[in-house]
């Protein structure tokens, strides 16, 4: 069934993101045509053979032409240039979304470049990943339950977020909507920390002149906590950047909190340690619990 009424997407970065909804899409909507955009033609050419795509790179004026949506699935900071080569061939019908993690930048790009067409302008963040990258790693069940949130603007047509909205419901994903600074404050606490944390740890440990035997005797806890350090350089490089203000509180908040951990260490302070891991303990088991026990959407 195809309730979003899509026929013609058009993907710029046709990596794990773009190419996990365009394969999302295609179990549920016949006859989509998928134009893929990228700066790596051996990418998209990857992209064609293994079906995710029906056509590579054609001229902007072209790729625009009859297209429903766009996704911008690129690095945040190729956004600019990205909507830049959009903005003169957008038709009134088109719609545009993106895909990045953080959501202020990106509206303030949108509105800077495209003018009285920034109300087909839909910011949307997905969340949901993995630690590989590319579209070898892509795969149709990726958003399957998992949750997307939209951030749109006074200035955002209901229609347009609305088939952004069915879009991503055919992908198998929930839907939900917030502001962008809400969204930003969110994800800075509990995506964008952890991952710096991980890449901090990884980069710290093989810094080190026994880096190697330090490796060699790692386990399971170090490998399910450095796993997302796996993750894209430069796309960790961009959203740090981009939400530089709101990470920056919250590094401070982490550094207060292994300040405590440290007194407590110092001061052999057993109960103090044992009721901060009994806290943490609690709350991480029963979010764990929510997320074992939460129904997934068809």
């Amino acid at each position: 069934m195809n309730s979003s009424g899509l026929k013609k997407l058009v993907i710029f970065g046709v990596g794990l993101i773009g190419g996990s909804l365009a394969l999302a899409l295609r179990r549920s909507i016949q006859n989509l045509h998928i134009v893929g955009i990228d700066r790596n033609a051996d990418s998209l050419q990857t992209a064609i053979d293994l079906g995710v795509i029906d056509e590579m790179n054609p001229p902007a004026q072209l790729a625009m032409q009859d297209a429903d949506i766009i996704i911008i699935a690129a690095p945040v900071a190729q956004t600019p240039n990205i909507l830049k080569s959009i903005a003169p061939h957008l038709g009134p019908n088109t719609v545009i979304t993106d895909v990045g993690s953080t959501k202020s930048d990106v509206i303030d790009y949108a509105a800077a470049i495209l003018g009285d067409q920034f109300t087909q302008f839909v910011p949307g963040h997905p969340i949901a990943g993995a630690e590989k990258s590319g579209v070898t790693a892509a795969r149709a069940d990726l958003f399957d339950g998992k949750n997307i949130v939209l951030t749109p603007t006074e200035k955002t047509t209901p229609e347009s977020s609305c088939k952004v909205s069915e879009m991503w419901k055919q992908a198998g994903a929930r839907v939900t909507e917030m502001s962008a600074g809400h969204h930003d404050e969110i994800f800075a606490a509990v995506s964008h920390l952890p991952h710096l944390l991980a890449f901090a740890l990884v980069d710290d440990l093989a810094s080190r002149p026994n880096a190697e035997e330090l490796f060699a005797f790692a386990a399971g806890g170090f490998r399910d906590f450095s796993r997302i350090a796996g993750s894209s350089p430069e796309m960790w490089r961009d959203i740090s950047l981009a939400n530089r203000e709101a990470l920056l509180s919250e590094i401070d908040a982490y550094q207060a909190s292994l300040q405590k951990l440290r007194d407590l260490l110092e001061q052999r302070d057993a109960q103090g340690l044992r009721d901060m891991f009994e806290n943490a303990s609690q709350k991480r088991n029963a979010w764990g619990a929510i997320l074992t026990n939460k129904p997934r959407q068809a």
